[in-house]
């Protein structure tokens, strides 16, 4: 069984990623590459993992979705109370990662994290469907509890409390930014002589350099 697993491999010939070809910033280069992922039809071409430390120094890792990003920064929505939300208060440093394995590239991001204002967490929490929205207050995100139907039962009771009437933000979710200190682009290549660019922020702007593979 190790055998076959370790057999399994992919040699990646698609692309090319050069300096030559790379934006002066990486703002830039991430939405050339954002679209040629959406154009790609990539299903789910948001999903990003978001990893986040404890004090500790103890990592862990979860899928979130891409919500926005501008030069200020990548945003994503979440409890605030979750297992995440508790790291990123101790430890307000976050890795993001892209993999779009059907264009054979990968996007790291490095970064501070912090909230958004709560005008931002309001206007994209409103916009998300009644269930969603019920949802957010009937999830105590991470905490241990005793079956499906503390669940059930939670969307039962808000979703009678509010009926009819505007599903308000909960106060312990919202938004996060994560504003990046390095960036890299990843392209595969064959042979596994990938190609990786990494744009890290300077005092003057952005410094580019290759990395080995």
């Amino acid at each position: 069984m190790s055998n076959s697993i370790a057999d399994i491999r992919t040699d990646y010939r698609m692309k090319s990623f050069l300096e030559s070809d790379a934006a002066s910033d990486p703002y830039t280069q991430f939405g050339h590459w954002w679209l040629e992922a959406v154009e790609s039809k990539i299903e789910e071409v948001n999903a990003m993992t978001l990893a986040t430390a404890s004090v500790e120094g103890f990592p862990s890792a979860r899928i979130v979705l891409l919500k926005g990003y501008d030069k200020n920064g990548f945003v994503f929505f979440t409890n605030y109370n979750s297992h995440k939300g508790q790291e990123i208060a101790a430890n307000p440093k976050a890795c993001l990662l892209f993999f779009w394995k059907e264009l054979e590239r990968q996007v790291r991001i490095d970064g501070n994290i912090e909230k958004v204002s709560a005008e931002e967490s309001d206007l994209y929490f409103n916009s998300r469907p009644v269930g969603s929205r019920i949802g957010a207050w009937c999830s105590p995100q991470s905490s241990v509890i005793q079956d499906r139907s503390v669940l059930d039962k939670n969307v039962a009771f808000y979703s009678n409390k509010f009926n009819a009437q505007e599903v308000p933000r909960p106060d312990h979710w919202g938004g996060y930014i994560v504003k990046p200190t390095a960036i890299e682009f990843w392209q595969g290549r064959s042979s596994r002589l990938h190609d990786r660019l990494r744009y890290s922020a300077k005092p003057e702007g952005w410094n580019l350099e290759r990395l080995a593979p």
